[in-house]
């Protein structure tokens, strides 16, 4: 009898020891699984989220470091890409660009196209569950209030002439505004390099950008995109675009207005290869310098006028480093 007792004894033992072992395994296991359900609470208060961000359309209140953005503007949807967070929609179509540019590569090959620039899609943009949606108003001002109501909802100004900077406020929306001053560090840096190197190679020369488009001829100053790149390489331009505006059209009679030591030609669809043809076959054309030193190449247009972003400026300076042969510094 005392021997079961004690047996009985050492089984009960052995049961509240198990008990007490599974319930502290338990509670280990919950903790565990709570710290694993709320890493992004540590991370966003670390990130300095949430924040509120003053835009063009007033101020946003972004709760946490966003993880599935939808950008309605391509030199937007380079934006995000180049500051490496997750874009799961964004438009693709851009004039003569009907899909995402290739040198965008397989950041986006998971993004969902979300319609033309001018009507982009707002229920498949609301499907995507976006927590943050960023535009410009020059394109969708009609649409923020809608937009807004899918998703904290960031709008820049314009695109083009202030191209960097919406790189810098996207970089605060995003979290990233470390990286985005050092990616247009890098890329200043470069431009300053290369535009040294053809400086000191070609002798300080002019620089000409004419844009060949269905309709008048358009000498890019220097708020365009090629003219802020131009500008950032030290590259000296032609009186006609040496200007704080974005271009100046000219017509046949001022074929002239367009010389320079080198000129770089880009041309826009069929209405732009017409028009082209129409210059050159100008006697006035003939006459130009630039022309009978053999100095006029042509570029791409979506590269050199419409790509507006960091990425796009690398190929621009990449064409640029090759027609002088000068050292590309990658």
């Amino acid at each position: 009898m005392l021997q079961f007792a004690r047996r009985r004894s050492a089984v009960a033992r052995s049961a509240v020891a198990l008990t007490a072992g599974l319930m502290l395994a338990t509670g280990l296991s919950a903790c565990a699984t709570a710290t694993d359900e709320t890493p992004t609470a540590g991370a966003d208060a670390a990130a300095g989220f949430p924040r509120s961000i003053t835009h063009d359309k007033g101020t946003t209140e972004i709760k946490s470091k966003p993880q599935r953005i939808v950008a309605l503007d391509n030199s937007l949807v380079a934006a995000v890409v180049l500051l490496e967070r997750p874009l799961v929609g964004g438009i693709a179509s851009y004039r003569n660009q009907k899909t995402f540019p290739d040198y965008l590569g397989d950041a986006v090959k998971d993004t969902k196209d979300i319609g033309p620039l001018d009507n982009p899609n707002l229920e498949l943009i609301a499907s995507l569950k976006p927590d943050l949606i960023v535009s410009a108003t020059v394109r969708h001002d009609a649409l923020y209030d809608k937009l807004s109501k899918i998703a904290p909802t960031v709008f820049v100004k314009t695109t083009g002439p202030i191209w960097k900077d919406n790189i810098t406020l996207l970089g605060k929306a995003l979290g990233e505004e470390a990286k985005a001053a050092s990616k247009l560090a890098d890329y200043e840096a470069r431009a300053k390099k290369i535009g040294a190197a053809v400086n000191a190679k070609a002798g300080n020369p002019t620089v000409s950008i004419v844009r060949f488009v269905d309709g008048p001829t358009r000498l890019m100053a220097h708020q365009s995109f090629i003219g802020i790149i131009l500008k950032d390489a030290g590259l000296k331009r032609p009186a006609s675009q040496d200007q704080d505006t974005f271009d100046q059209e000219i017509s046949e009679e001022q074929i002239e207005l367009a010389d320079a030591d080198h000129i770089f030609v880009t041309t826009v669809y069929a209405g732009g290869t017409e028009r082209k043809t129409k210059f050159q076959a100008n006697p006035l054309w003939q006459r130009l310098k630039a022309v009978q030193a053999g100095h006029v190449y042509e570029v791409q247009d979506e590269l050199w006028m419409t790509s507006v972003s960091v990425q796009g400026a690398h190929f621009v300076l990449d064409d640029i480093a090759k027609t002088f042969g000068v050292d590309p510094a990658k």
